[in-house]
């Protein structure tokens, strides 16, 4: 037990501090690059500079159209070269566009609202029909390939066209464009004559309903007007960015050194957890593509809190366990069992709350929402269960093994 405790304890601390390592700094081995957390994440407005745009939509429009739009958006912001870009429905009758990395602010005002042109291209790059040639396009999964699937319905002018263009290009590719941006470049493997075709390729169902929806209304299904728009210079993000990673730093030197001082060795222990912690929050980041604003950094600060007010909870029950008299191995045990409750209750009134704020709030405040979720549920894994291993190993080898390693004075240390 002692001796599988320790490798087990070393093995954590090692695989915990490369992780910290690579995040940090990146690695290279021969020609593979590991990149660091600084260049996976993507960065928001508030931190890289850009341009901000708030469209109201005139009159009606239900949220098919609203997602429609936005979808038709994304794609031609993409044009710009942009993979952050963020589109998104501010409450019932705004859309957001964030656009980082790009300051002309008329450029990105006109290309959101110019009309869309949809043409079929034959391999030489001559237009075989336009969008005005399109009846219908709708996605489903086909039956017999389980496969997602795009539906293309002619109108009479463009039946005919299309006959005669399959028959010239079996077995080529006849591509579709949004503007200059392909949308899908389908092999012809039949003449149609029907003015029905069948489009396949799309990698998922969501993709298939989104090329379909493009293909169908290729100008913007809603009006838009312009109620807001700002440029944010690459300054401010230049210089907002290495202040907040600076404030986080300083903010967890202080939170360490307070662990260490006050719970002495399992301070330590929780230290090494809350490192993994602040990995595991920024590889979500990076999983689920969200962008880093001030506001989302912020939110990260405060889980570290809240992630070390678990480790403190848990602490106080273990050094009241031992004042009573109980050994290390049992004021562990019982510690963990009487703190636990605190924590999931704390948590989950944390996590309810972060929820409202995204489903409600717009901008920054989503961003912040976002993190505090995202941070709270790895906060409740890291101090119940990476926390409690730790310690328990560290017992098990005798590194914890009285009462004045948890920072409580006793007359007499109890043994574990």
């Amino acid at each position: 037990m002692k001796k599988k405790s320790a490798v087990l304890l070393i093995l954590s601390v090692l695989v915990i501090g490369i992780l910290a390592y690579i995040g940090a700094y990146g690695l290279t081995v021969g020609d593979y690059r590991v990149k660091s957390f600084n260049e996976m994440l993507t960065k928001g407005l508030d931190l890289q500079g850009g341009v901000s745009v708030v469209e109201q939509i005139q009159g009606k429009a239900d949220s098919a159209a609203i997602e429609k739009t936005i979808t038709l958006i994304n794609l031609r912001i993409n044009k710009l070269g942009v993979s952050e870009n963020n589109v998104q429905k501010e409450g019932s009758n705004k859309i957001r566009i964030e656009v980082p990395g790009k300051f002309d602010k008329d450029e990105v005002i006109n290309l959101i609202g110019k009309t869309g042109k949809l043409t079929f291209k034959d391999p030489s790059g001559n237009v075989i029909l336009t969008g005005s040639d399109v009846k219908d396009a709708s996605a489903y999964i086909a039956q017999d390939t389980q496969k997602p699937t795009i539906n293309l319905a002619l109108k009479p002018s463009g039946t005919k066209k299309f006959a005669a263009a399959t028959q010239k290009f079996l077995g080529q590719k006849i591509t579709i464009y949004m503007d200059d941006q392909k949308l899908t470049d389908p092999t012809v493997d039949s003449v149609i004559t029907n003015g029905q075709a069948i489009i396949t390729g799309s990698a998922s169902l969501e993709e298939a309903k989104n090329r379909a929806d493009i293909i169908k209304s290729g100008a913007l299904p809603v009006k838009l007007k312009v109620v807001q728009s700002q440029v944010v210079g690459a300054s401010l993000g230049a210089d907002a960015f290495p202040k907040s990673v600076f404030a986080g730093g300083v903010a967890m030197a202080i939170i360490f050194l307070f662990m260490l001082l006050v719970y002495r060795v399992p301070g330590l222990m929780a230290v090494i957890a809350l490192v993994l912690f602040t990995i595991l929050v920024l590889f979500a980041f990076v999983a689920i593509k969200a962008t880093l604003t001030l506001s989302g950094i912020a939110g990260l600060i405060l889980t570290i809190g809240m992630a070390v007010d678990a480790n403190v909870l848990i602490f106080e029950r273990f050094k009241e366990e031992l004042r009573i008299g109980k050994s290390v191995r049992s004021a562990f045990e019982a510690g963990f069992h009487r703190a636990m409750s605190s924590i999931v209750d704390s948590n989950v009134t944390t996590i309810i709350a972060g929820v409202v704020l995204y489903a409600l709030g717009s901008g920054t405040v989503k961003g912040f929402a976002l993190t505090l979720v995202i941070g709270t549920l790895i906060s409740m894994f890291t101090a119940i269960v990476v926390s409690k291993h730790l310690i328990s190993w560290a017992i098990n080898i005798g590194l914890i093994n009285k009462a004045s390693h948890f920072g409580v004075n006793l007359r007499g240390d109890n043994n574990a």
